[in-house]
């Protein structure tokens, strides 16, 4: 799960970028077209601040884009007209106006006065007059910008300025869609660096993400507006914008707001056209037809029922579903994309830690998906002492449990895995699977080597490793009383291909499936426009001989969020429109489908 925080993409202020402010003189002030002006590239200057900030200066500009208004940023892009554009590398010819309390045409000649400043990273004209208008109907060439680019320079030397991105770009992250109208965009789809390369090269990756990205904005600073453009007409349930999607010929104004470059789109201009093709919404995978047992992990984003009967949903440890009605949502959505799975045996992560009984969480939402369907219950009142915890659930009519329910107490900060070993109805043999849900990377209480240690792998790293190690111990032991056929480890390990855990994991003997089966291409989660794979598939060197398929459903890490159950920062409107009881963001993490062919007969 992540925070609910505004993630921005990173301000690039390199060394190169900082430059000493040049001996710069402005022009004399006039309030009059033709009169004395100062090129905006003299007020940019080749770094930051602006070699004229604190000063009066008039200018004489084309406007390229209004956003003034209730809903926008009390202010104007202008341009210099082609014909005065100074084109010094590295400079910015545009210039953001702050005139809350004034309106501009696009397409103006201007001339305006006001003051120099720096705010909130970008340079802007406050204005402290009236604005003249020497002419009508005037154009301004758009510069070309690509991604990735070579420095922070590249994009402060557009600061302000109409820009063009005649690339086909990948929308690599829709999480402010809702919320505040934007994505974030990318030459190709960013990926985590550690789902990648080894800890010890994520900074070359973590400074190439940094150069490919840029967001597309909605030019407004309206929080949850009522109608978000993205993907025209607007969004919904029925026209959703996933990450990667792909969308060519990007323009608009570049700027700096809350730390991040983004474009803002010309008023009026039409909506970038986005392409589905690129990454559409599928069916759920096929099974193998080679395999006879089908496994899934999936992690269902607090699956809180409240008491069980409709109420508890205002308890202070409640970390999912605030009301019945919100609940009765979330779980239409989580029981179609269970249904989907078509899966013999599932292992559940993130669901209410309220026991096994009739109006426990976990026995709820197994008799949802049919009178067959069985939870594995270890003998405990709950697992563990966290409010969530992992679970699992069979269908009876395909297996059956053999030896008993196992799990293990690691420590106090990684949840309990549980154990239960299988064999298919009439079959011979058996293998034992184990759900596993380790501790997140968030870093509150975090201490010593426990903190961001900057290689990727976040913080708590040598506590999730210290669980993968106990958890190899624990099952060298055999804790179901059941050898079979090997292990299968599932669950949301947080931790990307190349982490610590997965490591000690893989160097004990277990073999890395999605890995094996789907390749660097892999992802379950998408966090800060990043996609990797937290959802993890390892199973011991005899039991991964007979898997003949490993799927990623990618129902879920490329919705928007606002797609979700919930109900908060939504019209009534919206309320409806977001929302579907489908598989369709039912969940932020994608479940992982194993398909195995185990020997031993059975039906």
């Amino acid at each position: 799960m992540r925070s609910t925080l505004r993630l921005f993409a990173p301000l690039l202020l390199l060394p190169a970028l900082i430059a000493p402010a040049l001996a710069v003189t402005a022009a004399p002030v006039s309030a009059n077209c033709g009169g004395s002006a100062t090129p905006i590239a003299d007020i940019q200057g080749p770094g930051a601040p602006s070699p004229l900030a604190g000063q009066n200066v008039s200018i004489e500009a084309v406007v390229t884009a209004d956003f003034g208004g209730t809903d926008g940023f009390g202010g104007f892009f202008v341009q210099q007209a082609d014909p005065q554009r100074r084109n010094q590398p590295g400079v910015s010819e545009g210039l953001f106006v702050y005139a809350p309390k004034a309106r501009a045409k696009a397409g103006d000649l201007v001339h305006v006065t006001g003051k120099v400043e720096e705010k909130y990273g970008q340079t802007q004209l406050t204005l402290s007059g009236a604005i003249a208008v020497c002419a009508n109907g005037q154009t301004v060439t758009p510069a070309t910008l690509t991604l990735p680019v070579e420095s922070a320079n590249a994009f402060a030397a557009y600061e302000g300025m109409l820009v063009r991105l005649p690339q086909t770009l990948t929308v690599t992250d829709n999480y402010e869609l809702g919320r505040y109208g934007s994505v974030l965009l990318s030459n190709g789809r960013l990926r985590t660096p550690t789902s990648v390369v080894p800890p010890s090269q994520a900074q070359t990756q973590i400074d190439a993400n940094a150069r490919n990205r840029l967001i597309l904005d909605d030019g407004s600073n309206k929080q949850n507006p009522a109608s978000v453009p993205y993907p025209a007409p607007q969004l919904s349930a029925a026209n959703t914008l996933r990450t990667g999607y792909t969308v060519r010929d990007v323009q608009g104004v570049l700027e700096v707001r809350y730390g991040a470059w983004r474009v803002q789109p010309v008023p009026g201009a039409a909506a970038p056209t986005f392409d589905a093709r690129a990454n559409p919404r599928t069916n759920a995978p096929a099974r193998d037809p080679h395999a006879n047992l089908r496994v899934a992990s999936f992690n269902v984003l607090n699956y809180f029922n409240g008491n069980g009967l409709g109420g508890g949903f205002d308890d202070p440890n409640n970390r999912g579903a605030k009301t019945y009605q919100e609940f009765q949502r979330q779980e239409a959505k989580i029981v179609s994309a269970l249904k989907a799975l078509d899966a013999d045996v599932i292992g559940l992560m993130e669901i209410q830690n309220n026991g096994y009984g009739e109006l426990s969480a976990v026995r709820q939402l197994a008799a949802k998906l049919g009178g067959a369907w069985r939870v594995v219950d270890p003998g405990t009142s709950r697992l563990g002492g966290d409010a969530i915890a992992v679970a699992m659930i069979y269908d009876s009519r395909k297996v059956e449990p053999v030896g008993r329910a196992a799990t293990l107490a690691i420590d106090d900060k990684n949840r309990q895995p549980l154990a239960q070993s299988f064999r298919r109805i009439g079959g011979k043999q058996a293998l034992t699977i184990v759900v596993n849900h380790l501790k997140s990377k968030n870093c509150p209480d975090a201490t010593n080597d426990d903190l961001d240690q900057g290689d990727g792998q976040g913080c708590w790293n040598p506590t999730r490793t210290r669980a993968a190690a106990k958890l190899a111990d624990w099952l060298a032991g055999t804790p179901t009383g059941v050898a079979g056929q090997g292990v299968l480890l599932i669950g949301d390990f947080n931790s990307y291909t190349y982490e610590d855990p997965i490591r000690l994991l893989e160097s004990r003997g277990y073999r890395n499936l999605v890995s094996r089966w789907i390749g660097a291409n892999a992802y379950s989660y998408v966090y800060n426009g990043e996609a990797g794979y937290l959802d993890h598939a390892l199973a011991s060197l005899p039991l991964a001989s007979h898997v003949k398929a490993v799927h990623e459903w990618h129902i879920n890490a490329d919705e928007p969020v606002a797609l979700q159950y919930t109900l908060a920062y939504k019209s009534a409107e919206q309320q409806q429109t977001y929302y579907a009881p489908d598989a369709y963001r039912s969940s932020d993490h994608d479940p992982v489908l194993i398909d195995i062919a185990l020997p031993g007969g059975g039906r």
